[in-house]
């Protein structure tokens, strides 16, 4: 219920303004507000405010853009909006506005003052001959300069409430960029299965080392023994000189 009260309404609006324009890092001129605010029955703001209130209301709304904060003014007639304020204002949108009495005539006119000029659209005209969801609109161009007013139809958004039809959803299976990814399953060997493969290998090699450092047999201890070494050259010479001849014993004198 705090609209019923316009003075606390517009304090506290100021003062939530003031504090995000401290708070906020300066972002300089964004392409689209990163914080959007849009005051409903903007006629309340500024119903019975004081002039220093509108001073600090206006030079807020100047300011706080460079910090991407978009503060926008919704009311019925423009004229709800103090000359000061409105100046500030980037972009309009302004629906249909009928002449039912001369108040509705004069503020049709003052409304029509305010656009820039344009050769394509008699606006005070225009604007009494805009149709539902209808507007007229003019927004800020690259160099800061306002566009000249154009006549647009806003299209709100359409939706189908129920399922995708079979062939709809196979088309945005087969054009979905995660079911070519993940269409085929792939089970890659996990952890515990090297692991698993690996044990008998480590098991092995172990064994292998324990079976190296076992002590020789007996026969390969005799094999190893100089006696042995001995006795088989002994024997290997003898078979030798049997199947060659005995050498001529030398002489001396």
């Amino acid at each position: 219920d705090i609209m019923d009260r316009p003075r606390l309404y517009s304090t506290f609006v100021l003062w939530m303004l003031a504090r995000l324009y401290q708070a906020l890092p300066e972002v300089g001129d964004l392409p689209a507000p990163k914080l959007a605010f849009f005051f409903d029955e903007a006629h309340l703001l500024f119903k019975d405010a004081s002039q220093a209130l509108l001073d600090q209301i206006e030079r807020t709304a100047r300011l706080i853009r460079s910090k991407g904060v978009g503060v926008y003014f919704v009311t019925q007639a423009p004229t709800d909006v103090p000359s000061s304020v409105l100046s500030q204002l980037g972009n309009r949108i302004q629906h249909a506005l009928r002449a039912f009495t001369p108040d509705d005539e004069a503020a049709l006119r003052a409304a029509a003052r305010t656009f820039p000029k344009t050769e394509f659209y008699e606006v005070e005209e225009t604007l009494q001959s805009l149709g539902i969801g209808e507007a007229l609109v003019t927004v800020l161009g690259p160099s800061g300069v306002p566009t000249p007013p154009f006549a647009t139809r806003l299209i709100p958004p359409a939706s189908r409430m129920g399922p995708l039809a079979e062939a709809e959803f196979q088309q945005r299976l087969s054009n979905s960029p995660l079911v070519r990814k993940y269409r085929e399953a792939v089970n890659p060997e996990s952890a515990e299965e090297k692991l698993t493969k690996a044990a008998p290998e480590a098991g092995e090699k172990p064994a292998a080392g324990r079976a190296a450092k076992e002590p020789p047999s007996l026969i390969e201890q005799v094999l190893r023994s100089p006696v042995t070494r001995t006795v088989a050259g002994q024997i290997t010479r003898g078979l030798m000189g049997a199947l060659l001849g005995s050498a001529p014993r030398r002489r001396r004198y």
